[in-house]
């Protein structure tokens, strides 16, 4: 049985454990309001800027030029917001992951320590529940790793495509003002 004085130290990690991530949290929020604040305003001086070029035309072929102009550096500046955007999301997911995977393998630890004490403590003649207990206890650990092993996997997927993306994207702005 647990004690009051390992009920309440359980209690009072968990809640430091969710102070951590609640401030992980607001930490990724004031990052993405950064971004976007940073985003924003650079887009309305560059829309400024460009609306007075256009307002500045001579000509219709100079108009043209000037809105052809535009198009290369958007490409490229949405690469880079969505760079700075992905790096974000990946930064909070592998905070929440850390601290997910500690809780699981602290909990994996405690239950390992339950079995241990009820096998110690088992009457004679129960070694087959017992080995079987363990057996389940070990089975489920097993999987729990196969699965956090597919899910990295999976991630490395996802950013390399990620990366490629991004790269063809800016690749494709790039050789299509050439074209111009």
């Amino acid at each position: 049985m647990l004690t009051p004085e390992q009920l309440l130290a359980a209690q009072k990690a968990n809640m430091e454990a969710l102070h951590d991530l609640t401030t992980k949290a607001f930490e990724s929020v004031e990052r993405l309001v950064e971004l976007n604040m940073t985003a924003t305003k650079a887009m309305l001086d560059e829309s400024a800027a460009h609306a007075q070029a256009l307002l500045g035309a001579r000509d219709m072929q100079e108009l043209l030029a000037l809105q052809a102009s535009v198009f290369q550096p958007l490409a490229e500046k949405t690469a880079a917001y969505s760079r700075h955007l992905y790096d974000i999301a990946a930064g909070a997911s592998a905070e929440f992951g850390k601290a997910v995977e500690a809780k699981v393998a602290e909990s994996q630890t405690q239950l390992s320590n339950l079995v241990e004490n009820t096998a110690q403590n088992a009457p004679a003649g129960s070694e087959t529940a017992v080995a079987m207990m363990k057996s389940a206890v070990a089975a489920a650990n097993n999987a729990y790793e196969s699965v956090q092993k597919a899910v990295k996997q999976a991630s490395t997927v996802a950013e390399a495509n990620f990366n490629a993306v991004t790269a063809n994207a800016a690749n494709l702005a790039k050789s299509g003002s050439k074209k111009r």
